[in-house]
C-alpha cells in the first residue's frame, strides 16, 4: 500500500484524523511551550527602558481613553517597507511595561512606535488642534479640547502603585515623588534634577505652548515624544543584543 493511499484512510476516517491532527498540534505545541519553562525570562533583556514617568503615564491613560490605539498601532513588523519606513522592528522589551500594550494588526494612520523626537511639539499641538493643517489628507478627527482640559490625576501615587503591583519596578522614591515629577515634567522653570535621574531621558518642558497650565495636551505630547526614544539602536547587535 502506497503513502497515498494510507494517508487516503486518515482522511476518510472522521476519528482517526482527529485523533491524529490532536497528536500533531500537541507536539507542536509542546515544542514550542516547554523550552519556555527553562527560561529565566522571556523577554530580551536591553539597555535604556525605564517605567513611564508620572505625566507620560497620565498622557498614555488619555492615548488609550481616546482609542488613538485603534488606528495607531505601536508595532513595527520585521519587514522591509515597515523597517525603512517607521525604523527598527519594534522589540518584546520595548513594551515591557505596558499595561496592556499597544500592538496591532490594522493601521489607519501610521505606527507610532518611533514618533518621539521625530516631530517637534509645535507640530504635535497643530496636529492634534487641526490634523490637516499639517497632513492634507489626515482623517484624523480634532482634539484641540485636550489643550483647554486641565489635567487631572486622582491620584498619582495610586497609579504608580497600581502599576508596581504588575510588575513594573517603580521605586519607593519615583512613587513618593509622583505627584511632583508628573508637576515639573511640564514646567520650564522647575527643578527637574531628581525627575531626569529618576526617569533617564524624559522630555522636560512645556509641551502644549501654555507654560501657565498642565493640560491633557502636555501629557500626551510628553507620551508620544518619548515613544521609541529610549532604546540606543545604533549600539544594537542583532545577534547577541549590544554590542
Amino acid at each position: 500500500m502506497s503513502i497515498i493511499e494510507k494517508h487516503g484512510i486518515i482522511e476518510r476516517n472522521a476519528t482517526l484524523l482527529l485523533v491524529g491532527s490532536l497528536v500533531v498540534v500537541s507536539i507542536g505545541g509542546i515544542v514550542e511551550i516547554a523550552p519556555l519553562f527553562y527560561l529565566e525570562n522571556t523577554i530580551e533583556k536591553v539597555e535604556g527602558m525605564r517605567p513611564y514617568s508620572p505625566l507620560e503615564l497620565a498622557g498614555r491613560n488619555i492615548y488609550i481613553r481616546e482609542g488613538c490605539y485603534v488606528c495607531h498601532s505601536q508595532m513595527i513588523r520585521p519587514f522591509r517597507d515597515e523597517v525603512e519606513r517607521y525604523g527598527h522592528y519594534s522589540l518584546a522589551a520595548e513594551s515591557m511595561y505596558d499595561h496592556p500594550f499597544q500592538w496591532g494588526s490594522k493601521r489607519t494612520g501610521p505606527d507610532l512606535a518611533r514618533v518621539g523626537n521625530r516631530y517637534s511639539n509645535e507640530w504635535h499641538v497643530e496636529h492634534l488642534m487641526e490634523p490637516r493643517s499639517v497632513v492634507p489628507e489626515s482623517i484624523m478627527p480634532s482634539y484641540s479640547f485636550l489643550a483647554t482640559t486641565p489635567l487631572k490625576v486622582a491620584n498619582v501615587t495610586a497609579d504608580l502603585k497600581a502599576n508596581a503591583f504588575v510588575g513594573v519596578p517603580y521605586t519607593d522614591e519615583m512613587i513618593a515623588n509622583a505627584a511632583a515629577d508628573l508637576a515639573a515634567q511640564a514646567d520650564p522653570v522647575a527643578d527637574t534634577s531628581g525627575l531626569e535621574q529618576r526617569y533617564p531621558k524624559a522630555k522636560i518642558g512645556d509641551f502644549d505652548g501654555n507654560p501657565g497650565a498642565v493640560t491633557e495636551m502636555d501629557a500626551l505630547i510628553s507620551y508620544l515624544q518619548m515613544l521609541g526614544t529610549l532604546v540606543d539602536f545604533s549600539t544594537y547587535d542583532e545577534a547577541s543584543g549590544y554590542r
